[in-house]
């Protein structure tokens, strides 16, 4: 009986397992997850803050899912070091466990950039787990004044899971726009202005360079005093596991389309990684949950020795902040054509080069948008459908027959 063990209870953890049993439904399955919670969606935290969701319905399988699938989970335990060549894994208790086929989906873990007087701040908090979230909900009060330093994906996520819950939120990031990993100029203007009329205050183009206990003093030289800190910078892969048995890894640890490492019978998925994005033709992090889930069930499926191949990753994130709903998907390469469609309270942009659709920006443009996505995925020749229909916005009725009757009928 095959043993199979794998690092990380988190959507590529879920995925893994399922891959495995798809093929072999006799090997056991161990799972060492350093949380003692069952796999959740962790976008919901901040649902959780707005009392939009509970903690039950977080949860991304059924209560009954391990016991359904075979699989022992131990809570609470961290890996601490893979052997690859006597094919162990040796835990923080000191423990051994062997291992027949690895998967490595060790996620990520905030980044904090050094700043003179963090330690005399004494509420600061991450926000990535539940743990994270129930801590920040019992510091805040509704006299509390948050400050969140980070005006990415997380720290906007944790301003407006705060929201209404605090007297103030101030929102900082050394860069010039909100999202500035997804967004442009134009659009990033148009989400902080919606923000902004939800109350939320920013101070960018600069950070915080010195806390001196409850004051954040700014590169710029302005103060902001606050009584919760949330250290919302970004995230770093987790990569140590891999790296120190003497696997490769650049900013995430290096897989193929079959999410095999360079290590025999060692496998990584999800955030931990780093993998081809056929948008722009090159290897980086795409830290995103359907392709976490997509990369677990491809290792778990050839850990058990069956073939399955992840070769057309994209980039891509969907997220709202009070209402007002963002999508992004794929890149703009260099030379690529921009086609804009906007107003006041939308905009469209799609990128093309080479009879290509490469990538897209739509604010408040949420109909039917993974039209878009299966174009850039499939990197489908514009001049086989109607393009002129599509530059109005996505539709069936511009995918030709073949397109329609797979998506409405099932056909293959």
């Amino acid at each position: 009986m095959k043993r199979y063990v794998i690092i990380g209870n988190g959507v590529a953890a879920a995925g893994c397992i399922e891959g495995i049993r798809s093929a072999d439904a006799e090997g056991s399955i161990t799972v060492i997850s350093a949380e003692n919670h069952p796999v959740y969606c962790r976008p919901l935290i901040s649902y959780y803050l707005e009392k939009k969701t509970d903690l039950q319905r977080m949860n991304y399988r059924t209560e009954s899912f391990y016991a359904d699938h075979g699989v022992t989970v131990l809570y609470g335990k961290t890996a601490e070091q893979i052997d690859a060549e006597a094919r162990q894994i040796t835990l923080n208790t000191g423990e051994s466990l062997p291992y027949d086929a690895l998967c490595c989906c060790t996620g990520s873990s905030p980044f904090v950039p050094p700043m003179t007087g963090l330690d005399t701040v004494e509420k600061k908090f991450s926000f990535i787990t539940i743990d994270d979230t129930l801590a920040l909900e019992q510091a805040v009060t509704p006299d509390s004044r948050v400050l969140i330093i980070g005006a990415g994906l997380i720290g906007l996520k944790c301003a407006e899971g705060l929201h209404g819950r605090v007297q103030s939120i101030t929102v900082c990031d050394l860069a010039p726009r909100v999202l500035s990993s997804i967004l442009d100029d134009k659009c990033a203007a148009m989400m902080q202005k919606h923000l902004e009329a939800n109350g939320i205050s920013f101070v960018l183009g600069t950070s915080a360079k010195e806390f001196k206990g409850n004051s954040a003093v700014m590169q710029n030289g302005e103060t902001v005093d606050f009584d919760v800190l949330v250290l919302a910078v970004g995230v770093r892969a987790n990569t140590a596991l891999v790296k120190n048995a003497g696997g490769e890894a650049g900013r995430g640890i290096t897989v193929d389309v079959a999410c095999r490492t360079s290590l025999p019978d060692v496998y990584a998925a999800g955030d931990c990684t780093e993998y081809h994005d056929i948008s722009s033709d090159s290897v980086k992090v795409m830290a995103l949950m359907p392709n976490a889930y997509m990369q677990g069930h491809t290792a778990g499926v050839n850990m058990a020795g069956g073939e399955a191949v992840f070769s057309n990753a994209i980039p891509m994130n969907s997220i709202g902040f009070f209402g007002l709903h963002c999508h992004t998907a794929g890149s703009q390469p260099e030379g690529c054509e921009m086609i804009e469609e906007a107003d006041d309270t939308h905009i469209r942009r799609l990128f093309v080069k080479d009879d290509r659709l490469t990538g897209f920006m739509l604010i408040g443009h949420m109909h039917r948008t993974g039209i878009y996505t299966a174009l850039i995925r499939n990197q489908t020749p514009l001049s086989s459908v109607d393009f002129a229909r599509l530059r109005i916005g996505p539709q069936l009725a511009a995918m030709g027959a073949a397109y329609r009757d797979k998506v409405l009928k099932g056909a293959v």
